[in-house]
């Protein structure tokens, strides 16, 4: 477990799953009644969190399933981790300087996948920003290759699926390109390495498919879920400027 790094009052709180799973987290209260999920875990993502305190949000940061200080045996592609994003929304929604309809979604690498299945099975996020989102299963993966590309791929695709599958006992989850279709319209930022990591390049196609308030913003120069080291003071720009627009306030 890494050192609160927060550089604000943080709670410390324990969420239940819906599997009975107890996970640990920091929760750091809003200012502006609109609060963040940033998944997954404490380790890499204290830098995001407290930009996004330094403008008011309420921060959560929790430990997934099998990760940390938390329940459970996860696995690194994370499949059935989107009920520790349903925990998170549902200690959200009952939080007094929440606004219920102000809740939105930071997710990085295997975070940001978990967090487009959340969004696309719980309307209560109403806003999601992915980093480094890619693919988790030989259905996803398979989209990610043409022609001999694919033929070369499958053998490894296939035993990678099938051994996730046994150790982990659990099916794959759904197809993201099945289940983003519904998160519109509810806004969505895609961030994504170009050239500097090959498994980030679904981004484009996700992005279609999130609908017409959907955005994206490709980096050339920043490696794997590092946009907030490479160009810090555009990040902030975007990211905080999607979530000042997707979680207004809404007047009621």
């Amino acid at each position: 477990m890494p050192a609160p790094d927060l550089g604000a009052g943080y709670e410390e709180v324990t969420l239940t799953t819906s599997d009975g799973l107890s996970l640990e987290g920091w929760y750091v209260p809003s200012r502006n009644r609109a609060a963040v999920i940033v998944f997954a875990g404490r380790t890499n993502t204290q830098n995001e969190a407290r930009l996004l305190m330094e403008h008011g949000y309420g921060v959560l940061l929790l430990d997934r399933r099998g990760e940390g200080a938390s329940d459970g045996d996860g696995n690194m592609f994370g499949w059935g981790g989107e009920r520790d994003i349903f925990a998170a929304l549902d200690f959200l929604s009952d939080r007094h300087d929440v606004d219920p309809d102000r809740i939105g979604g930071l997710g990085l690498s295997v975070g940001g996948e978990l967090m487009l299945q959340a969004a696309a099975a719980d309307d209560r996020l109403a806003a999601v920003v992915t980093d480094g989102a890619g693919t988790r299963s030989l259905a996803e993966e398979l989209d990610e290759y043409d022609g001999a590309e694919q033929a070369l791929a499958l053998p490894l695709l296939v035993v990678k699926t099938a051994a996730v599958a046994i150790f982990s006992n659990s099916a794959p989850p759904p197809k993201l390109t099945d289940e983003i279709p519904s998160i519109s319209p509810r806004p969505s930022l895609f961030i994504w390495a170009s050239t500097l990591s090959q498994t980030e390049r679904m981004n484009p196609r996700y992005h279609a498919l999130a609908g017409p308030h959907a955005s994206i913003w490709e980096l050339d120069d920043a490696p794997h879920v590092r946009a907030l080291n490479t160009r810090p003071d555009e990040y902030e720009e975007r990211v905080i400027g999607f979530f000042d627009s997707a979680l207004a306030a809404t007047g009621r």
